[in-house]
């Protein structure tokens, strides 16, 4: 499993010019799934993401607090194309991403993950051709990875 995370000042995300989910401070999370990946791997991923210290301190000190401790918002969306394969040609190929039936299962269970920590979490369409908007704060992006 691959996660994009932008610390962001606020993001949105649209659907056929239809907003389906926006969130203000906090972080936009672009998840990938391979085949390999379980629950396991969902759960440990979530926890690494709500317990990221990547927010500045009350005293400006970088770094000293999570999205957890700062209340801020998640946005996820699924985002196959973190498992293209571009060594070869000039096409990406996608076969290390997890068949749609599979990710869909993993995404739901992640976003579930998040929501037990009584954080605003807001979600894109999985499948769907989405426009994202961000303002990222920083710029601060990470590639989180965990391997079955």
């Amino acid at each position: 499993m691959r996660i994009l995370v932008q610390k962001v000042r606020e993001a949105r995300v649209l659907v056929e010019q239809q907003m389906v989910g926006e969130i203000g401070r906090g972080l936009l999370l672009f998840i990938g799934i391979t085949h390999t990946d379980s629950e396991a791997e969902a759960r440990y991923l979530a926890e690494k993401c709500i317990n990221l210290r990547i927010f500045d301190g009350s005293d400006g000190k970088k770094n000293e607090c999570s999205v957890k401790n700062e209340m801020g918002e998640i946005l996820v969306v699924s985002q196959f194309t973190l498992y293209g394969d571009c060594r070869k040609g000039r096409r990406p190929g996608f076969d290390k991403a997890a068949d749609p039936e599979k990710a869909n299962l993993l995404y739901l269970y992640f976003v579930k993950q998040l929501r037990q920590h009584g954080l605003v979490v807001q979600t894109g369409q999985f499948q769907a051709l989405m426009a994202v908007e961000l303002v990222n704060d920083g710029p601060f992006t990470l590639l989180l990875e965990k391997e079955a």
